[in-house]
């Protein structure tokens, strides 16, 4: 028999036939141990545990057989509870396998402290970005003759007075005294009133 005839005989195709079969069934076999390996769907649903104390973290997880680790305590956030956890990672509503580490970060107790920079004859423009790199915010902002208009001439907090190197809490707020830009003129005037005074006292003497 010609390979001509082979490729178009009965026997050729039942061959074919029975071939497919086999790669149907395996793959299928493939799949079946695929699912069972993997577990799938058998997921979990990573609950939000935002808001909640470790110890109520690791209760929550404890239930649904995933672990937590515990990775940092990041600066004090103030829309969270103290020592609440903040950050999640996966993030809630994400599927997991039975097990699985959820790392978290959780809030600290409170605003550390940050140094009051040198701003003392520094424009209010470049006061406010200065101070909001530290978390600091710009309060109360008020006026007195000063020759540089806006420059930063004193600074407060809570009422009490600041000096550059002061340590205030983070996100304190900051009221500042700034020049008002007019003792200048007022000088100039009041020279040019006492020099045409003088000129009048000298005229009338003469």
């Amino acid at each position: 028999m010609t390979l001509k005839q082979y490729l178009t005989s009965k026997t050729f195709f039942k061959q074919l036939f029975f071939a497919l079969i086999i790669v149907i069934v395996l793959i299928f076999a493939l799949l079946q141990w695929l699912s069972i390996a993997t577990d799938h769907g058998n997921e979990i649903t990573v609950p939000d545990l935002r808001k909640l104390t470790e110890e109520q973290a690791a209760e929550k997880l404890d239930e649904l057989d995933l672990e937590y680790v515990l990775l940092d305590t990041i600066d004090y956030n103030k829309d969270f509870p103290k020592y609440s956890v903040v950050k999640q990672d996966p993030l809630p509503g994400a599927k997991v396998k039975e097990g699985r580490k959820i790392y978290i970060k959780v809030n600290s107790a409170g605003f550390g402290s940050v140094t009051i920079p040198d701003l003392i004859e520094k424009t209010l423009r470049q006061a406010e970005p200065t101070l909001a790199a530290i978390g600091l915010e710009v309060g109360k902002i008020t006026y007195k003759p000063y020759l540089g208009k806006d420059m930063v001439l004193e600074m407060y907090s809570n009422g009490k007075k600041l000096k550059p190197g002061d340590k205030v809490k983070k996100a304190s707020v900051i009221d500042l005294v700034l020049g008002d830009g007019k003792v200048g003129f007022e000088e100039e005037v009041d020279s040019t009133k006492e020099e045409s005074s003088t000129e009048t006292e000298t005229e009338n003497a003469e």
